[in-house]
């Protein structure tokens, strides 16, 4: 019998690992307004032998500084291939491969949209605005737009603005419903599902017509959506609601109408909840209890040893007092710029240090730096008191240790502050992999 080659007997191996791909089903995944890859480590995280999440393109651009930091540690971490670091507002919509999933945390901002403009068809977004961008997208990749959205954004999307609330998100849900999209939302506090911080965002999810969870919205009851189907039921349970308490309400069309009249009545009273779906321009919002059981994760399991801590973090006993100062109760006069009207500002005091018993607080973009501040962090172990490492604002946000390293560490702490819990998107994405008819 003769003996086959080397040659043979890899080619025999290599044919073997393509046919055992060929069964991977993958879940092309963009990812806009990628920061440094939050989305794509959660939904990396739940990665299986028969599905995947693959990223076939990413998008990381930031307009206010020339050095691209947070595009340059995705890339350090993810590598440069199918990497776009230019304003998204530049990019074409054919340069963006097909895919089935688009993620991304889009800035808040005003969703106001022009009235239609002569020569123009449709509606003008309000310029420089990045929800806009994401409608734009989806609308130009027509019938190739993606099966699936998952966003995030910060919780008082659902009241903005303060004039008329609801307006901003009541745009956003009916300009997905002209594309034929059925849309889930719900505000998360992450803390509230065991994870180490308490950082309530809104998390969308999107669905385009005649998929799995599309049709699995249209065919059930609002009861059975909320408490039991839904994606947000299954990933983060909650203690059921009955029907009584889930407002049902139509949606405008007209997204100029909407700018210019939503709320107009109520303008105090929030339009939509905590939770919520919309399908064929009806939305249905409610209140929610979360029904968590699971092990809970604190301040104090996610500090470095004391001993890997550099002494720049520690406070001495002088500038204790400066921070003393700005977490205790204070009131002092201010004056109106604008009207010269003169009033008592007061702020009540807050927990110093922080508990290590209770998750952290919801990091923010002025977490890093010496200088004494209100909303910093500060730690009390074996009696010296000190500011949160970056390791340990990554560990806050769930991230590998040393993710942001190779930038200074107020940098570290700024892009912590713009982050997601990479918790939640493993939860979502765990549940949306497993259905398996989505493909």
């Amino acid at each position: 019998m003769k003996t086959p080659n080397l040659f043979t007997i890899y080619k025999t191996i290599e044919n073997q690992e393509k046919m055992q791909l060929n069964k991977v089903k993958t879940i092309r995944t963009v990812e806009l307004f990628a920061g440094v890859g939050g989305f794509r480590l959660g939904l990396e995280k739940v990665q299986s032998e028969k599905k995947n999440f693959n990223i076939v393109w990413s998008n990381q651009w930031e307009p206010s500084t020339k050095v691209q930091h947070a595009s340059d540690i995705y890339c350090a971490r993810f590598g440069y291939e199918n990497h776009s670091n230019e304003d998204i507002a530049t990019v074409n919509t054919d340069h963006i491969p097909e895919h089935d999933l688009l993620v991304g945390g889009f800035p808040c901002q005003d969703y106001s949209v022009a009235s239609t403009l002569k020569n123009a068809n449709g509606i003008v977004g309000k310029k420089g605005v990045l929800w806009w961008q994401i409608y734009r997208i989806l609308e130009e990749k027509k019938e190739n737009s993606p099966k699936y959205l998952m966003l995030e954004n910060v919780d008082r999307l659902l009241k903005s603005p303060a004039t008329q609330r609801g307006r901003d998100f009541a745009l956003m849900l009916s300009s997905l419903n002209s594309l034929g999209y059925a849309v889930e939302w719900r505000v998360i506090d992450a803390s509230v599902y065991g994870m180490p911080q308490r950082r309530k965002r809104i998390f969308i999810m999107g669905y385009k017509k005649d998929t799995y969870h599309y049709n699995l919205i249209k065919n059930n009851t609002n009861e059975v959506i909320f408490n039991k189907e839904g994606i947000f039921a299954k990933a983060f349970p909650i203690h059921e609601i009955e029907s009584k308490n889930i407002i049902v309400k139509e949606l405008n069309s007209d997204l100029v109408d909407i700018t210019q009249n939503f709320n107009k009545e109520t303008p105090k009273e929030n339009a939509f909840l905590e939770s919520g779906y919309m399908i064929d321009g009806m939305y249905h919002t409610c209140k929610i209890t979360p029904n968590y059981e699971g092990v809970n994760k604190i301040l104090k399991d996610i500090l470095e040893d004391e001993s890997a801590v550099p002494k720049e973090f520690y406070i001495d006993e002088e500038d204790l007092k400066k921070w003393e100062y700005q977490k205790g109760g204070k009131s002092f006069e201010r004056t109106n710029k604008t009207t010269g009207h003169v009033y008592t500002y007061s702020e009540g005091s807050m927990s110093f240090p922080d508990s290590l018993d209770k998750p952290a607080r919801t990091i923010i973009t002025g977490e890093g730096g010496a200088s004494a501040s209100r909303f910093k962090h500060v730690v009390c172990v074996n009696g010296r008191y000190r500011r949160l490492t970056p390791v340990e604002l990554e560990r806050a946000n769930m991230f590998p240790d040393n993710h942001t390293a190779g930038v200074s560490d107020t940098k570290r702490a700024f892009l912590m502050g713009n982050a997601l819990v990479v918790g939640i998107v493993e939860r979502l994405g765990k549940v949306l992999l497993n259905e398996s008819e989505i493909l």
